[in-house]
């Protein structure tokens, strides 16, 4: 028996949170489904743990560039199937300037025998892109769709 839903998505955020990337696409299953329904610009669903590899692959020399960040406010609501959770969370991220800014966020996941067969996250596209100091490539990025 595998780890429980609940034990999967602590493992996921955390390791999200710790950077800890490498250790991440272990937790899905080699088939999957993950897709950001809230994603800004739009994505592709993650359908294999490979792509969840290169999803999760991070450069050395961005990576200490990253903002920190840490899981707040946690919330794991149990379903009646055994497989799914849906958790409310949020990323709380220390900006240069020391304040803090808190991006919400709502998995619902299916995990089965200790791995992520399907997610949807739901992660509020402008605060994280303002909490990652990249609100105005996103304005970029928008402003050249719509063109």
């Amino acid at each position: 028996m595998g780890l429980s839903p609940r034990e999967v998505f602590l493992r996921l955020v955390h390791g999200v949170a710790d950077e800890s990337f490498d250790e991440l696409p272990a937790l899905y299953g080699e088939v999957t489904d993950v897709r950001h329904p809230m994603a800004t610009p739009e994505s592709e669903p993650l359908t294999s743990r490979r792509a969840l590899q290169e999803h999760f692959t991070v450069p050395a020399d961005v990576r200490g560039s990253l903002p920190k960040r840490r899981v707040v406010d946690v919330v794991v609501h149990e379903t009646a199937d055994p497989e799914v959770i849906v958790a409310e969370f949020a990323y709380e991220f220390t900006l240069p300037d020391d304040s803090t800014a808190k991006v919400p966020c709502v998995f619902v996941m299916r995990v089965r025998d200790g791995q992520i067969i399907e997610s949807r996250d739901y992660i509020d596209p402008i605060r994280t892109h303002t909490a990652r100091g990249g609100l105005d490539r996103l304005i970029a990025a928008l402003r050249k769709d719509v063109s």
